[in-house]
């Protein structure tokens, strides 16, 4: 939040350039050319993503069976060595594609609902990934790192909510307690997991495969939890609108 707050005060004396430009000289060289080709490994990954979901509205593939399929190519990647880069690359772009797969029922779903929310989710989402991933980058080094431990917390109360839920059963109240406060966990995590590669690409871990799964596993998650919010929102305003015309 340091990094939009200076925005604005140093735009009004027309040296943010400046600023910025000296904000991200803390970033060496190779850090931004790992930073490269991490989030050209993330671009990558996003089409598999997206070819999955195609495949899944072609030939109804996604489910229980892709989801064990991108978790065993995500812990096969994981535990492959660095050196093997075709291998993990190939494993990095199977996993993306199952990934995309299972969110296809969803996809496929809000296609039926509206087909302009996929595209509105989606630009959303970039937009958030892009303006969190500038906000880590141009604050100060580890200033964002401190909120790991917070944001574990959360992240086990969502485990909690959906675990308890699932057995116990929970309102509609829960669900969108837990909708909104995972999409605020997952944005947190964008900005903690890209600070978190850029200080560990200081330290000389330049596994940009590892690192852009990372991010496309927070790419997803705060994807799916947008996707539903204006899924639920747009079956709402209809619902509104037949009772209207229905009085």
């Amino acid at each position: 939040m340091e990094a939009f707050a200076s925005f604005f005060q140093s735009s009004g004396r027309n040296n943010w350039s400046y600023d910025s430009l000296k904000n991200f000289r803390q970033i060496s060289p190779v850090v931004q050319n790992h930073l490269k080709q991490v989030y050209l490994s993330l671009c990558c990954a996003l089409v598999a993503a997206a070819t999955g979901a195609y495949l899944h509205l072609l030939w109804n593939i996604g489910g229980f069976l892709t989801t064990v399929a991108c978790l065993g190519c995500t812990i096969w990647l994981l535990s492959t060595p660095p050196y093997d880069e075709q291998k993990r690359v190939g494993l990095l772009l199977a996993s993306s594609l199952f990934q995309g797969a299972s969110i296809g029922p969803l996809i496929d779903l809000a296609i039926e609902v509206d087909p302009s929310i996929l595209v509105s989710a989606f630009v959303g989402t970039g937009l958030a990934f892009a303006c969190f991933s500038a906000a880590a980058m141009l604050a100060k080094r580890r200033e964002y790192l401190y909120l790991g431990g917070l944001l574990s917390s959360g992240f086990s109360i969502l485990l909690w909510l959906h675990f308890a839920s699932s057995i116990f059963g929970g309102s509609t109240a829960i669900f969108k307690f837990e909708l909104y406060f995972g999409l605020l966990v997952f944005m947190g995590y964008m900005v903690v997991d890209t600070q978190e590669i850029i200080e560990r690409a200081h330290l000389g871990d330049l596994d940009y495969v590892k690192h852009a799964i990372t991010l496309f596993t927070d790419f997803v998650n705060v994807f799916v939890r947008i996707l539903i919010i204006m899924m639920k929102n747009s079956a709402e305003k209809s619902e509104k609108r037949k009772k209207k015309r229905s009085d």
